[in-house]
């Protein structure tokens, strides 16, 4: 399923769960894995100057340069890299985003792994709880699905993808991703829990549903995962159906840790907008940095040129 991994880190704390999650598929699932450190991006033109991204500082990015840094990966990654034999860094300049979509581009790997929040030396309240720009353009533009391991509980999972939430809310997306979390449930052997959360507004958005309203709404519901993806099952039996009403990202995030979820799969919801500028969908963001497992973000394939 899983036969050829990108990793695109920082070497930083930063990326620690995520590198722990990288890994153990790579290790559980017999794959390829591959590293990417983008150091930065030129301070002009075809320069060689560069800001290192871990450092802050401007640095010349001359072939010593990127030794040290490949050096300095290595020892980083040590210990994870003596249990995958064949994992290989590569060191490339640019914008993130571009580099690891043009990595992916090169080596068309099964899955993206990434950390799904950035670090912010002011201290911003705000950027601590966003997910990261760079994990937002390659979510939306990637030919494969990007999995966001967005808090260290988020790394610490069963060593496997064997319990796995799949959180609709009816979209096109969400029909399209459908296919993607089925055939990763089917040749895992996992279970499978079909999830919609029906958002019921708040007090403080001034749209609030009746009761009689939400109970109709909640057999509609179940009634429409029934039609629309019970049939496409096959014989895959492993399978539950939940419909609960609140907030939809802290129902999906108290729904996978009430099923001990190993894995949350959503669909990117952005497909309007271009690669450069596009949000990840609110609730995707927030389940993202709030989940204790992993988020798995699949985005409709491309259309072929």
């Amino acid at each position: 399923m899983f036969q050829q991994i990108l990793f695109a880190t920082s070497a930083t704390p930063a990326c620690d769960p995520a590198a722990r999650v990288a890994f153990n598929l790579a290790r559980r699932y017999g794959g390829r894995l591959a590293l990417l450190h983008v150091l930065g991006v030129p301070t002009r033109g075809f320069s060689q100057e560069v800001v290192d991204i871990r450092t802050g500082q401007k640095v010349q990015a001359d072939e010593d340069y990127l030794a040290c840094v490949r050096e300095e990966i290595t020892q980083y990654y040590a210990k994870q890299m003596e249990s995958v034999p064949g994992a290989a860094i590569d060191i490339r300049l640019g914008y993130p985003h571009r580099e690891i979509l043009r990595k992916a581009r090169d080596e068309r790997p099964d899955l993206i792994v990434m950390g799904g929040t950035t670090e912010d030396p002011s201290g911003s309240a705000y950027k601590k709880v966003m997910v990261g720009s760079t994990f937002h353009r390659v979510a939306k533009a990637a030919f494969c699905p990007v999995l966001a391991v967005g808090r260290s509980a988020a790394s610490f999972w069963g060593g496997g993808f064997s319990n796995i939430v799949f959180a609709t809310d009816f979209s096109k997306a969400a029909n399209a991703a459908f296919d993607f979390c089925l055939e990763v449930a089917g040749s895992l052997d996992g279970e499978l829990h079909l999830f919609h959360a029906l958002d019921i507004g708040t007090p403080q958005t001034g749209v609030l549903i009746d009761q009689d309203a939400i109970e109709k709404r909640l057999r509609e519901a179940r009634q429409r995962i029934r039609g629309l993806y019970v049939p496409r099952m096959g014989e895959f039996k492993k399978y539950s159906i939940e419909v609960w009403e609140g907030i939809p990202y802290i129902e999906i995030v108290k729904f996978a840790r009430e099923k001990q979820a190993d894995l949350i799969i959503m669909a990117h919801q952005s497909q309007a907008l271009d690669a450069e500028n596009a949000k990840l969908g609110s609730n995707m963001e927030q389940v993202i940095v709030r989940a204790s497992c992993p988020v798995l973000s699949v985005s409709r394939p491309p259309k072929a040129q």
